[in-house]
């Protein structure tokens, strides 16, 4: 039986490419040469390194020049990561290594206002995830996305990206070490997103009802609600339909616009 070569023993440039890497790990360019890196062993169209503190916003560390930072990447760094599945599969103890979105999103995910009035902005049609554990409160993602014209991720790709992965883990935990204080004069408190969700519909809705309501908005189905409740679908439903009637909506979409409006009071309460 032939041995299947791995991707990065053919790619002719992986090993120059790794060693200006390495020289790299503790300058403020790394990010950039972590980018020239991976896109010899894996195709991508968009390369997103951001880092994740339970008390803060993200930092996104590249691209770093807000000129190079989507109106959707701005929105999702500022607001909507709270509903994002990569974020709460970090905030629930999602294992270091990569993983797909695919993996680790919520079962109707895609059904989410969140998906359809953000996420899908960014045209992916999948989304590759290195996580680094930096500290007991830090991790770093490295998001690697690919549109219509590359398609799903090949094995191969997802081989390489695995077989490499302790190095980058390494050298991504040593840049850390050197540059946090650069980065950590940005960190700003979580602002009025993660107190929305805590807060939203308070006095109305049942402590049982609000976190249902923040399941559903970060886009879980019935079933899904019941099994991490331990509940029955029955009794979610029945859920879903109290908090229908005492919000007077109807649909996911209206209890999201109520959740926006949320948001925006509670912005406004801050700026003032």
């Amino acid at each position: 039986m032939k041995e299947k070569v791995s991707q990065i023993s053919i790619n002719e440039s992986w090993q120059k490419n790794l060693a200006t890497l390495i020289n790299h790990q503790r300058l403020r360019s790394f990010p950039l040469a972590l980018e020239d890196f991976l896109a010899t062993l894996c195709a991508f169209d968009t390369f997103l390194m951001v880092t994740y503190k339970k008390s803060f916003k993200p930092i996104i560390l590249s691209p770093a020049a807000p000129a190079e930072q989507s109106k959707t990447l701005q929105i999702y760094v500022n607001h909507s990561y709270v509903l994002d599945p990569l974020f709460n599969a970090i905030q629930n103890g999602i294992s270091s290594g990569v993983t797909r979105l695919a993996e680790i999103m919520p079962d109707s995910f895609e059904s989410t206002e969140y998906y359809q009035s953000c996420y899908q902005d960014f045209g992916l049609v999948d989304e590759i995830d290195l996580i680094v554990y930096l500290d007991n409160n830090v991790t770093c993602a490295v998001t690697l996305g690919r549109k219509d014209s590359l398609g799903a991720i090949t094995r191969a790709e997802l081989n390489s990206l695995n077989d490499i992965f302790p190095v980058i883990n390494a050298l991504i935990r040593q840049f850390w070490l050197s540059q946090a204080s650069e980065y950590i004069q940005y960190e700003k408190s979580d602002g009025p997103m993660k107190q929305a969700l805590n807060s939203f519909a308070s006095g109305v809705l049942t402590q049982r009802e609000r976190e249902i309501t923040g399941l559903i908005l970060r886009g879980h189905s019935s079933k899904a609600i019941a099994d991490m409740l331990n509940i029955s679908v029955g009794t979610v439903k029945v859920h879903r339909k109290n908090i229908h009637t005492r919000l007077n909506t109807s649909t996911h979409s209206e209890i999201f616009t109520l959740f926006l409006a949320h948001l925006s009071e509670l912005e406004s309460t801050q700026v003032s």
